[in-house]
């Protein structure tokens, strides 16, 4: 089987299951919202989803990188719809406890942590180099599509079944993502001596050693982490922006999200078609002025130039792909293989931990100085982090072409 037939079945697969994973991850939010109306509660559930992966991350990196990858996926899956199934199960008997609720979230966190960078891991041990950054364009293509779709569809869903109906929608998801994963022949990767009980800490450190000797990733994974901290921030400000600002209602917040997300798709496709021909780096660091710029002119635009706002929002759309897919392709074109999911696990836990700092500063400020004026001190300190990775000569020139 070619690796083009190779990714496209692993990959749809994968569409399917992140696309039932959008729409019951939607589904709880609304039904934790008609349940509890707590705040609290939602922002519970955020940092329950995103913890394990930032406190774990690293550790299970190095699991990662010791055994079979494509095994760990399926059981990451397996083990994602076995406690999804459990929340199903418990639904049967009346409406489903909160802390039900947080225990599954925490544990289906867990095997995203095992899953996705496995799956960035394996994208390398099947592609060839020169086309790892237009596959990286084609897998963003395929989350925009979700994004774009999965509210919409979530809406239907949660207006017309319960809720234990719309969670075994993902289960068949992760279904067919094992059986995807399951047909295709992976290579083995060049894993250490997997015979030997691991020491978690040390060979999470050896990672983080690979990644310090590599010319430039140490520099690129400290600015992705500063700029996790503005972007993560501005997505949950958006509808704050839409009806504070701008005095839309809640269709209109949700035209600006669809607006992003086709813009991402638009990006997503760009990348998909030239992304053999691009330099990496400069695409990164004009992504994230580009970010900026439209961060900035948002900031300035007055109560009555919606319009204007939702433009913007298509335009700093499109950066996404040329930022976090070209990332996740430097990443598998610069880190050796038995290193790289230790690596992505790393690069991971560093944005979940950068994103609750974000909110906390980017919510004290929108609220003291006005929404407005946080996206436009956002947009120049995105613009300043983007000057300060062009004038970084070990990152500027860490992926020359040639090289790669």
């Amino acid at each position: 089987m070619s690796w083009k037939r190779k990714f496209a079945v692993i990959w749809t697969g994968q569409a399917i299951s992140i696309f039932t994973s959008s729409i019951i991850q939607m589904a709880i939010i609304w039904y934790l919202t008609d349940k509890t109306e707590s705040a609290a509660v939602l922002s519970l559930a955020t940092l329950t989803g995103f913890l394990p992966q930032a406190v774990l991350g690293p550790f299970i990196g190095v699991l990662i990188d010791r055994y079979d990858r494509k095994w760990i996926m399926i059981l990451a899956d397996s083990a994602i719809a076995f406690v999804t199934m459990v929340l199903v199960l418990a639904g049967l008997f009346g409406t489903l406890p909160i802390w039900l609720i947080m225990t599954v979230l925490f544990f289906r966190s867990i095997g995203t942590a095992f899953h996705s960078p496995s799956l960035q891991a394996v994208t390398p041990m099947i592609v060839p180099k020169e086309y790892l950054t237009n596959c990286a364009g084609y897998t963003q293509g395929m989350e925009s599509v979700s994004l774009l779709l999965s509210p919409a569809v979530a809406a239907i869903l949660y207006s017309t079944l319960n809720i234990n109906m719309i969670l075994l929608t993902d289960i068949v998801g992760a279904a067919i993502a094992i059986i995807t994963i399951t047909v295709i022949k992976i290579p083995k990767s060049n894993r250490i001596d997997n015979e030997k009980v691991p020491d978690l800490l040390q060979e999470a450190k050896e990672g983080f050693i690979v990644l310090r000797k590599e010319k430039g990733m140490m520099s690129l994974m400290i600015i992705s982490s500063l700029y996790a901290m503005i972007y993560f921030p501005i997505g949950t400000l958006y509808p704050l922006i839409c009806m504070s600002y701008f005095g839309g209602t809640f269709k209109d917040s949700s035209i600006v999200e669809i607006v992003f997300s086709a813009g991402t798709l638009l990006g997503a496709v760009i990348l998909g078609k030239q992304g053999e021909k691009i330099n990496k780096i400069y695409a990164i660091i004009l992504s994230i002025a580009a970010m900026g710029v439209g961060l900035i002119i948002t900031g300035i635009l007055q109560p009555d130039q919606f319009k204007v706002f939702i433009v913007l929002a298509g335009f700093m759309g499109i950066t996404i792909p040329f930022y976090y897919g070209v990332l996740t392709a430097i990443y598998q074109l610069k880190i050796k293989e038995e290193f790289l999911g230790r690596v992505l696990s790393l690069s991971t836990s560093l944005g979940m931990i950068a994103m609750p700092l974000g909110l906390i500063l980017s919510g004290s400020f929108a609220e003291i100085i006005g929404v407005e004026k946080w996206f436009f001190l956002s947009g120049i300190i995105t613009v300043g982090i983007a000057m300060i990775s062009y004038m970084l000569p070990s990152l500027r020139n860490c992926c020359s072409t040639r090289e790669i």
